[in-house]
């Protein structure tokens, strides 16, 4: 009882997907302004590093599962504000597209309904569309529907392809640059840094409420062969000469490494290789934030460690921007 009151007196933020690659850097964000911040896990190991990203006990962490509705009650039930960052980016045996995206989306908000948060705060994707090719897409457009029958008022956050420290953007260009060659690389993506996304997650909590669809691209609309120029080039390593591979030979390759236990490229990933980023223009303003940097700002940063050690300090020359004359979708 005594524990119940002392947090019915603080401002609590619940972040689920704390775990994750923006949940991370949102934690950070948040442990900084001095809110006390509840960050559910699956696995103890993955949510040690978030312990330090607060005063003493400041981070709360709390076990959870996305299908124990108990497990979300109590992680839940002092919040004022809940962030739902869970997100797949393949399916696996346990968890499908649906689980995470639509059932799991759904659940939270209803059980954050009923026990009387008011502000929901659902990450989803520039590229939600119930009736795109992906299901990824799709499944994020009809997550974002299940929350809004919940929450009418409810915040959601769209960003493009985030890069960073431990993204799977730019690093798996460096090292399996052949998956992104696919449509003869030509697939058109608005990249943005991970960083301005989580401030701008963090900005919400400071500003009126803000309902409804927010689209977060990043500053500038490359294609794919651009990018691997550029880590060609940031990386001082030769451009690759791995083929490109037709569409069904690719999902054929992906549909086969859906049977090894680590990650591999989906079936559903090869089909977002071909789908350009969608060109809505961005709300930043809407959060508080001037426009976001450019991926070259960064680049180094997070492709140095791929430089071997006589060419580690070199001064980077990034590759001539092309000029994009048609769509490549």
């Amino acid at each position: 009882m005594l524990i119940d009151a002392l947090w019915r007196n603080c401002v609590l933020h619940d972040v689920f997907g704390s775990t994750g690659f923006l949940g991370r850097y949102l934690v950070s964000k948040l442990g900084k302004v001095g809110t006390q911040v509840v960050t559910p896990y699956r696995d103890e190991d993955e949510a040690r590093h978030l312990k330090l990203m607060g005063d003493l006990g400041q981070i709360v962490r709390m076990e959870w599962d996305m299908r124990d509705e108990q497990s979300i009650a109590e992680c839940l039930r002092h919040s004022d504000t809940v962030y739902n960052l869970v997100g797949r980016d393949y399916p696996t045996k346990n968890f499908n597209y649906e689980d995470v995206h639509i059932a799991g989306p759904e659940r939270i908000a209803r059980i954050a309904a009923e026990n009387g948060v008011s502000r929901f705060i659902q990450v989803s994707h520039l590229n939600a569309d119930v009736n795109s090719p992906s299901k990824f897409y799709a499944t994020k457009a009809e997550g974002e529907n299940r929350v809004r029958d919940i929450f009418p008022n409810a915040t959601f956050i769209r960003p493009s392809a985030m890069y960073g420290a431990e993204d799977k953007f730019l690093n798996n260009m460096a090292i399996w640059s052949i998956w992104w060659k696919l449509n003869n690389a030509e697939t058109t993506v608005r990249p943005v840094h991970v960083l301005d996304v989580a401030q701008a997650l963090s900005n919400l909590l400071n500003l009126p409420k803000v309902s409804g669809v927010v689209n977060l691209p990043g500053p500038s609309t490359l294609t794919y062969q651009y990018l691997l120029d550029l880590v060609s080039s940031v990386t001082l390593r030769p451009p690759s000469k791995a083929p490109t591979l037709p569409k069904n030979v690719a999902e054929a390759i992906a549909s086969v490494g859906k049977t090894v236990w680590w990650p591999a490229l989906s079936p559903d990933e090869v089909a977002r290789r071909f789908i350009n980023d969608s060109e809505v223009a961005g709300d930043w303003s809407t959060v508080g934030m001037a426009e976001p940097s450019e991926i070259e700002d960064h680049a180094i940063t997070y492709l140095r460690r791929y430089r071997s050690s006589a060419n580690y300090v070199r001064p980077v020359e990034f590759p001539p921007r092309p000029v994009l004359t048609a769509s490549a979708e």
